[in-house]
């Protein structure tokens, strides 16, 4: 029984990713310039969400994240549902000239939700997948080259799916290459500058936890939430 429960450890970080997908949601509804490169400032977060999936990965393995990962995708989908939700329903008279600013922030269009959550889920599970994978290889050491290889893995699926399903056809496949590869690039890099916090975390929380799973036997089938 006991393996079936969650400590609070896990909860927090739990919470903490769903709260950064549905942020960058919601932020990516504005573009940032740095210098001669273009981002949207979900970039800001986003990238959080696979540093916390190398997290609960490495500490209590691919069958927690994997529920992390599922419970992030319908919080996620909740929101944007409820975004839909309100835009569609009638606004009051006098919030009339306000009303074309909300759609824009949770108008998201159907295309574009079908891109992100396909992605997310494609990318995230083969950052999770990767992680295990390459701790059983590895006996458990390396933490700092898997959490890159895995994030290079995970936000490569992630940008190869998104952009396309988002942009093809609205933008210049050129510009839609460019745009995959800077957000690959930056998220990892993202991830480099960040992996020491990371690696303190991780020791730390293996030491409260005073766990450390390796997925020997274990099944990677993405719908099996409740084999914990």
């Amino acid at each position: 029984m006991k393996q079936n429960q969650v400590s609070v450890s896990f909860m927090l970080m739990g919470i903490l990713f769903c709260t950064c997908l549905v942020a960058s949601n919601l932020l990516e509804t504005k573009v940032l310039q740095l210098g001669p490169v273009s981002l949207t400032a979900g970039f800001m977060v986003f990238p959080v969400s696979y540093i916390l999936n190398d997290c609960i990965a490495e500490v209590w393995g691919y069958r927690k994240a994997r529920l992390m990962i599922w419970m992030g995708f319908l919080m996620n989908f909740f929101v944007v549902a409820l975004g839909l939700l309100a835009v569609a329903l009638p606004a009051a008279g006098y919030w009339a000239e306000n009303e074309p600013h909300f759609n824009f922030v949770f108008g998201l269009a159907p295309r574009m939700a079908v891109a992100s959550f396909t992605a997310f889920l494609v990318g995230s599970f083969l950052n999770a997948y990767v992680m295990s994978k390459m701790k059983l290889a590895s006996g458990g050491k390396h933490f700092s080259v898997r959490a890159i290889v895995s994030t290079l893995v995970g936000e490569g699926a992630d940008s190869l799916i998104f952009f396309p399903l988002a942009f093809a056809g609205l933008m210049p496949f050129g510009e839609v290459i460019k745009l995959m590869l800077i957000q690959v690039v930056a998220k990892t890099l993202y991830e480099v500058v960040a992996l020491p916090l990371t690696i303190r975390v991780v020791n730390k929380v293996k030491k409260l936890e005073g766990v450390d799973v390796y997925d020997e036997n274990i099944s990677y089938k993405i719908w099996k939430i409740k084999d914990l």
